[in-house]
């Protein structure tokens, strides 16, 4: 194992990551659609407990998603945990207003009502994954900041990274493409917890309901995320040279880099049919419920594809929009060769973790959500 074989593997993983994080905010969209879906409050029960199973896997997916970064990349969180706080702020506030949400909405002593506590959940719902669409968008659009490592000598002010304006991180909305994305992604998981819905929660009423959202869910999602797609493919990207270090724009470069790499193209194709079939399937048939199966793992192979695009082929994965030189690429960027080879022994434990939440998963879902179960149940949220 090289060490440029370790940061490219971790790179990888990195990306698997975010790319179950995605999938795994179909919590966040179901969220946006309790109170539309369901049309009493027997109805909501149902929808609000069938999320309420999961959302700690979401919360668990990010916070190790930013563990992996900060060890594998360390230079990369520095720079934008670091810098772009108030961005990574409101992410994790909106998480932990979700988990509060459902644990004292429907609490005896409840002072404020369910009311607060259910809006708290819609905000969670739409700013969750459109900060988390946004800042993936940095990956290919950039952001506002300066790396200098000689700043370790500074005696009084040794800080490697600071952000070129007083925003830290905020500026990143202010990009249309950034917001496009972001979007995008909003309404991608709106889909997800659509269907989750429907394979989790046994009511014929709801799933009928869901059916006809699903259409008008699809429509803004694929425009926005095609209008996306053929925006990164033809922008000029951000290339690195190997040997020299030196970092400079290149036109079509994520387009260069789906042909060099054209396994990741084909998979690209793939996870975009996964994503439709699920859909388009779901909304056709009246007995068809597994629709989550294929657009969730169609949409990791997307995410995927796509985070590999940013990084993989000597491509600066975090690019500067201050000063070109100081963007961030896999090499410039990692952990040293012993921690990335140590990380990568404890990663092979990673399979029987996924088994793990495989079959806990299995268990929670072997028995679908019913209203005599909201009705029965004091254990509920």
């Amino acid at each position: 194992m090289t060490y440029e074989f370790l940061q490219q593997y971790w790179w990888f993983l990195i990306s698997l990551l975010g790319a179950l994080l995605v999938f795994l905010m179909f919590v966040q969209g179901g969220n946006t659609l309790i109170y539309s879906v369901g049309v009493n409050d027997t109805e909501q029960r149902m929808l609000l407990n069938s999320t309420g199973r999961k959302w700690e896997l979401t919360f668990t997916t990010l916070v190790t998603f930013g563990g992996a970064f900060f060890a594998s990349f360390p230079l990369f969180y520095s720079t934008s945990f670091g810098g772009a706080y108030w961005l990574w702020m409101l992410i994790l506030f909106t998480f932990v207003v979700q988990a509060v949400s459902y644990e004292f909405q429907h609490k005896r002593g409840n002072l404020v009502g369910a009311r607060p506590f259910q809006w708290c959940l819609t905000l969670n719902g739409i700013f969750g994954p459109l900060l988390i669409g946004g800042a993936v968008a940095t990956f290919f659009e950039g952001s506002n900041f300066v790396v200098s490592k000689m700043n370790l000598t500074d005696g009084m002010q040794p800080v490697i990274s600071s952000w070129a304006n007083a925003s830290h991180g905020l500026d990143a909305l202010l990009c249309p493409w950034v917001l496009v994305l972001g979007f995008a992604v909003v309404f991608l998981t709106r889909i997800l917890g659509l269907l989750y819905f429907m394979n989790n929660v046994n009511d014929e009423n709801i799933r009928s309901r869901i059916s006809v959202r699903l259409v008008g869910q699809t429509i803004p999602f694929l425009i926005l995320f095609v209008a996306y797609l053929v925006h990164l493919l033809l922008k000029e990207g951000f290339a690195y040279d190997p040997a020299t270090g030196i970092i400079s724009l290149t036109p079509m470069k994520y387009l260069d880099n789906l042909l060099d790499l054209w396994p990741l193209a084909i998979l690209l194709v793939v996870g975009v049919v996964l994503v439709l079939y699920g859909i388009i399937r779901t909304i056709v048939s009246k007995t068809y419920i597994k629709g989550i199966w294929p657009t969730g793992i169609g949409t990791v192979i997307t995410v995927l594809v796509l985070l590999l695009l940013a990084g993989w082929n000597n491509t600066v994965y975090y690019p500067s929009t201050a000063d070109l030189q100081s963007s961030l690429t896999i090499q410039n960027s990692s952990s040293s060769e012993f921690t990335l080879r140590t990380m990568f022994y404890v990663s092979l434990l990673i399979p029987f973790v996924l088994a793990y939440i495989v079959y806990a998963w299995r268990a929670m879902d072997k028995k679908k959500i019913t209203k005599e179960e909201v009705q029965q149940d004091e254990h509920l949220y």
